[in-house]
């Protein structure tokens, strides 16, 4: 192998597919990076028999072949490197890496030994990039973190027609968005739960243009993204018991506020200070005031609070109601808004927050709901 590709492109390509490799590998070759030369360039992979990525990097090929190091290190050294272009050239079980004045050879690592990658499946539907993007970091957020409930830390797809609704809960909140796709066919009814994480660092690579959604129940339960030369496929989580989450949704709200997102969060930030984990924050709303008073207490009698304006409040005559203020901060910055509306039922039952419209009503294509924490006054 020797070629010459470009540094910002390598790079990319090789994070993308360092990603897809496994921390601790169950055999030693997935802790590599597969680099296969192509007429015009190098496609990058990274596999770990779960989730896939292989990139194509335009580049000058002078002569052909096929190599696998060590993940890590190399999206660390691809990191590091000037902005100069990179030359690759194999050398028995090494591999040569110079870019400008820095040279580096690492070993590498038998390719007969590297695992076949799954190819990308059937084309269901198209969305544009940034606003997948943009819907999988609002929703993602939401997802839980805990693997022992592995449903709970999925992203679940529902495709019907030309509209999906991404939907992740962790038990405590609930995230809903809605985008517009093409579907590939008419009748389009499909439902995946895609794991949180993949789907979030996935969706970050993406740029302008086009993605293509994939998927074909008869591979293993194997989804795919596809945007330009960069491609990602993934095994699904069971989503068959899915909990109906929809329904935890009000239909109404006695109780709303219309609030500056950018000045929430930082005075629930400021006021956060003081509590302690698991110690929330409390919102109290004067029904026709201008402001909402945000507290929260912590040990040894440390307190704070402070009053915020808001656009309105209209509803019961005094409503507080406890936040995780983390939980609180993460739905008001997925917005991305600058105002947001705020729908009660009462102290004690979910919240919902929404982007707010031109007239200050709730958007109905985004939804994050959360669950007040009980407290006593």
């Amino acid at each position: 192998m020797k070629l010459t590709v470009e540094r910002d492109a390598f790079a990319d390509a090789v994070t993308a597919a360092a990603d897809a490799t496994p921390n601790r590998p169950s055999v030693p070759i997935l802790a590599g990076i597969l680099l296969t030369t192509v007429d015009d360039g190098l496609t990058v992979s990274g596999f770990d028999y779960e989730v896939s990525s292989r990139s194509w990097v335009r580049g000058t090929v002078t002569d052909p072949g096929t190599v696998v190091v060590a993940a890590r290190l190399l999206a660390a050294i691809t990191k590091a490197l000037p902005h100069k272009p990179v030359e690759l050239a194999s050398a028995g079980t090494h591999l040569e890496l110079v870019c400008g004045s820095a040279r580096f050879t690492l070993p590498t690592m038998p390719v007969e030994d590297y695992p076949q990658l799954p190819g990308l499946p059937a084309t269901v539907a198209t969305a544009d990039a940034a606003a997948l993007a943009q819907a999988v970091a609002q929703v993602g957020v939401a997802a839980g973190r805990d693997a022992a409930l592995p449903m709970m830390t999925g992203v679940r797809l529902e495709l019907r027609g030309n509209t999906l609704s991404l939907l992740a809960t962790d038990r405590y909140r609930l995230a809903h968005r809605d985008i517009t796709i093409n579907p590939a066919e008419s009748g389009l009814n499909l439902d995946v739960l895609v794991p949180a994480k993949l789907l979030t660092d996935t969706a970050k690579t993406w740029g302008v243009g086009s993605v293509d959604i994939s998927h074909d129940p008869d591979a293993n339960g194997l989804v795919g993204f596809a945007i330009g030369q960069r491609k990602t496929t993934s095994r699904l989580l069971d989503g068959v018991n899915y909990p109906p989450v929809r329904s935890l949704f009000p239909t109404s709200y006695p109780s709303a506020a219309r609030v500056p997102v950018a000045s929430l969060i930082e005075t629930v930030k400021r006021v956060a200070l003081v509590a302690e984990r698991a110690t929330p924050v409390l919102l109290t709303f004067t029904d026709g005031g201008d402001a909402v008073v945000v507290e929260a207490g912590g040990a040894e009698e440390a307190r704070a609070s402070e009053a915020l304006g808001i656009g309105s409040y209209a509803g019961q005559p005094t409503l507080t109601v406890g936040f995780n203020p983390q939980y609180l901060i993460d739905g008001l910055h997925s917005l991305g808004t600058a105002t947001a509306h705020i729908g009660f039922v009462d102290a004690f039952k979910p919240a919902v927050i929404s982007p707010a419209d031109d007239d200050g009503e709730p958007t109905l294509d985004h939804r994050y709901l959360i669950m007040p924490i009980r407290v006593s006054r």
